[in-house]
């Protein structure tokens, strides 16, 4: 069966996965969503013997019709290889009652390693099969973790160059250490004056910028995107839920058919997002649980249907989810609508002219797959101590806002249904938030001196992606204002 792509506020033309891919994003603004979800028509026994890689190619091949089985299989391989530190891909460790699933085993150590890991050998086969040839420019706004993933993923890859746009003081210190430490000719990175919504809608501003497109054009160039709006983006990620669920069948932790919950630490709403796909697919998943920190903008949606992103920014120990915009729900809005892509266009500009929107009661209803809470940054810290000191399980502080908000959840719901708990970064990424919540004592330390601390007490060498950073040049010092992004962009790419 073809699977086609469509934009939440176009009409019903389509095109292919590989044409999606290169676009990243629609000419009309819209995001592209599958025609249909395709169905996972494979038995959990069966996947439950298959490798990461093997699980990968059988949801993968569902959505992205247009590859060959030859061409899938290459990026497949190319992606999920020695990169990681594990042979799993993406583990599943059961500490305090819930299931981990460790998906920070790649080279930068968090989870959008999953799918910046293939998405490059994607897009250099979808630009192959639709005879581009032009230059792709990436370009991609970080709120800390997508920014390093897709510069690891693009570096020197030939026909590309990578732009990352971060926000200066929106991410932690070995985030930012990551990033403009990276090698690559085709590597550029720029520090933002701004928060993440800042530099996330200077990105959709250039992507809708006809001119700027044309003048792309004439040098030889072509925008496409890295981030999660890319559906080449989400459809590996729907591939560690099945996963999930096929190891814990595999491991006899869950007979066949038996619902699971799943919780996840979200902002841009991509991660969760492939948990409702996966379960779409026949996944036997049941609520989707949505943890959110103290930009508990997801939260308040959840609660009250009215998206706000009127409010103040604020910034946490969990950088990657301090955002005010999330991009990704605009999938499920269309998909609450019954696919009207009018009356999403008419959402989506409301938010872009007020802020704000309110679906229908009748949208509302459909919500009831999903659970949405969040945690304060005291809240977090208390988790990651409670569950170091219970459990001897260290981990990250988005991870802990997510374990914070699953312990409100059976409070709340009095479910004690098993639950997958997207374990979405090592915590090395965020020692000192880590270290200092299971010890104020330990804020005397340097950051690398924490790294090595929180090694000794976790009983874990430190990872490759930190040796690696800990004295290698700054070789990106770029800061520019909000209104300097097409410019900066303009002067790499000397047009």
């Amino acid at each position: 069966m073809e699977i086609l792509y469509k934009s939440t506020r176009g009409n019903n033309e389509t095109v292919t996965a590989s044409k999606a891919i290169l676009q990243g994003l629609s000419a009309d603004g819209g995001l592209f969503v599958p025609s249909q979800i395709p169905s996972l028509d494979i038995d959990m026994e069966t996947l439950s013997q298959m490798t990461y890689q093997e699980v990968a190619y059988e949801v993968m091949s569902r959505f992205l019709t247009d590859f060959t089985k030859e061409e899938l299989q290459d990026c497949i391989e190319k992606a999920y290889d020695e990169k990681f530190d594990t042979q799993d891909i993406a583990p599943i460790v059961k500490a305090d009652g819930t299931y981990y699933l460790e998906l920070f085993h790649g080279a930068t150590i968090a989870f959008k390693d999953m799918a910046l890991s293939i998405l490059p050998h994607l897009m250099t086969t979808a630009a192959r099969k639709n005879q581009v040839k032009n230059d792709i420019v990436i370009l991609t706004a970080t709120s800390g973790d997508t920014g390093k993933a897709a510069l690891a993923g693009f570096a020197d890859v030939p026909g590309t160059k990578i732009i990352v746009f971060y926000p200066k003081d929106g991410v932690s210190p070995i985030q930012e250490k990551q990033m403009v430490t990276q090698k690559g000719g085709n590597t550029y990175v720029v520090a933002l004056e701004g928060n993440f919504d800042d530099a996330q809608t200077g990105v959709k501003q250039m992507f809708n910028d006809a001119a700027l497109a044309d003048e792309l054009l004439q040098a030889g160039y072509q925008f496409s995107s890295a981030n999660s709006i890319n559906i080449g983006r989400l459809v590996p990620q729907v591939v560690y839920y099945v996963y999930a669920y096929a190891s814990l069948v595999k491991n006899k932790e869950v007979e066949q058919q038996e619902t699971v919950n799943v919780v996840v630490p979200t902002g841009n709403f991509g991660n969760i997002l492939a948990a409702y796909y996966a379960k779409q697919m026949g996944v036997p998943i049941d609520k989707l649980i949505c943890a959110s920190n103290e930009n508990k903008v997801l939260y308040d949606f959840f609660t009250t249907g009215t998206y706000d992103r009127n409010r103040e920014f604020i910034l946490t120990s969990s950088p990657s989810m301090d955002i005010l915009i999330s991009s990704n729900l605009e999938r499920l809005i269309y998909h609450l609508t019954g696919d009207d892509s009018e009356q999403n266009r008419a959402f989506m500009d409301a938010l872009s002219t007020d802020g704000k929107y309110t679906i229908t009661d009748a949208m509302k209803a459909k919500l009831a797959d999903y659970y949405g809470n969040y945690a304060s940054e005291e809240e977090t810290a208390q988790t990651i101590r409670r569950i170091y000191e219970t459990a001897g399980y260290i981990i990250d502080t988005h991870t802990a806002v997510a374990a914070s908000v699953y312990q409100k959840y059976r409070r709340d719901m009095r479910d004690d249904k098993k639950a997958v708990l997207a374990s979405t970064a090592s915590p090395f990424k965020f020692t000192r938030s880590v270290m200092n919540a299971i010890d104020k004592s330990y804020d005397e330390m340097t950051d690398f001196e924490l790294v090595d601390e929180l090694a000794k007490i976790a009983r874990v060498k430190v990872p490759q992606a930190i040796e690696d950073i800990r004295s290698a040049p700054v070789l990106h010092d770029t800061v520019v204002e909000k209104d300097e992004m097409k410019g900066i962009v303009k002067k790499i790419l000397g047009i």
